[in-house]
C-alpha cells in the first residue's frame, strides 16, 4: 500500500506538471482566428488591367514623427486577454494601440504608473501595434511613428515580427484617392497604402511595380486577403491604374 500510495502521488504530481506545462499553447490553439473587420458583401475585383503616372512614389517619410514606444512586454493571461505595457516616449501626451489595424485603445498620458494596454478579445496571429502622439487628439500631425508589429509566441508572450525582406506576394493591386485621414491617423499621400493588416502588418515597407515604394499604413472595407490598395492624387490616375495582378516586394 506504501508503494501504491507513492506511485499514485507520483503520477498526480506529474500529471499537475503537464497541465501546466501544456496550458499556455493550449490556450492560445483555443483563440479563433483574426476575421476581417467588414462583415458585410464584399464584390468580387477581377482583374482589369491598367497601369500607372509615369511616377514611382518615394519612400515614404516617418522622420518627423515621434519614435516608437519601446520595451513592449506582455502577453496572453490565464484570463483570456492580451495584456501588455510599454515605455514611455519623451514628448508624447497619449497613444493609441492597434490590432490588425484597428483602433484597440487610446491612452492618455497623465502620469499613470504604467502604460497598459488590454485586449479582451484576443485572436489567432493578432499584429498589435502602438504610436506615441504629440498632443492629445487625433491630429494626423500628432500621430507617431508605427512601432513594429508584435504577435504572441509558441509561450504566448508578445514577441516582435516582421516581414523578412524580399518576402513576395502575388496580391491584386487597386487605386484609391481619398484625401481624409487614413485609419492610422496619417493623412492618406503618396506612397500610403492600404492593406489587410492581417497578413501585412502596418509600417511594413514594399514595393509595387509601376507605382513605387509603399507604406502600409491604412486598411479599408474591401481590402481582404490579396488585395492592396495604393493612392493617387485625386484625377484620373487612380482610374487608369485599374486592377492589376503584381507581385510586390517587402522592401
Amino acid at each position: 500500500m506504501p508503494k501504491s500510495r507513492c506511485l499514485q502521488g507520483f503520477s498526480l504530481a506529474l500529471l499537475s506538471i503537464v497541465v501546466l506545462l501544456t496550458t499556455p499553447s493550449t490556450a492560445a490553439a483555443a483563440l479563433p482566428g483574426c476575421a476581417h473587420f467588414y462583415t458585410g458583401p464584399i464584390p468580387d475585383r477581377p482583374i482589369s488591367g491598367g497601369h500607372g503616372n509615369g511616377q514611382v512614389a518615394p519612400a515614404y517619410s516617418v522622420s518627423d514623427r515621434l519614435p516608437p514606444p519601446s520595451g513592449v512586454t506582455g502577453g496572453l493571461g490565464s484570463d483570456g486577454r492580451v495584456t501588455f505595457t510599454f515605455n514611455r516616449v519623451a514628448g508624447a501626451a497619449a497613444y493609441r494601440a492597434f490590432r490588425n489595424g484597428q483602433a484597440l485603445q487610446w491612452i492618455s498620458d497623465w502620469g499613470q504608473p504604467t502604460l497598459t494596454v488590454t485586449d479582451a478579445n484576443p485572436c489567432q496571429g493578432a499584429h498589435y501595434q502602438v504610436y506615441a502622439m504629440r498632443t492629445d487628439d487625433s491630429s494626423a500631425a500628432s500621430a507617431g511613428q508605427l512601432s513594429t508589429s508584435y504577435r504572441l509566441n509558441s509561450s504566448n508572450q508578445l514577441a516582435s515580427f516582421a516581414l523578412a525582406a524580399g518576402t513576395t506576394f502575388s496580391y491584386r493591386v487597386s487605386a484609391y484617392n481619398d484625401v481624409a485621414q487614413t485609419a492610422s491617423g496619417y493623412n492618406a499621400g503618396t506612397g500610403v497604402c492600404a492593406v489587410d493588416a492581417r497578413i501585412i502588418p502596418w509600417g511594413t515597407r514594399f514595393y509595387v511595380p509601376g507605382y513605387g515604394h509603399c507604406y502600409a499604413a491604412d486598411i479599408g472595407s474591401w481590402i481582404k486577403d490579396d488585395i492592396v490598395d495604393v493612392w493617387f492624387p485625386p484625377g484620373p490616375a487612380a482610374d487608369n491604374w485599374g486592377i492589376q495582378r503584381l507581385t510586390i516586394v517587402v522592401e
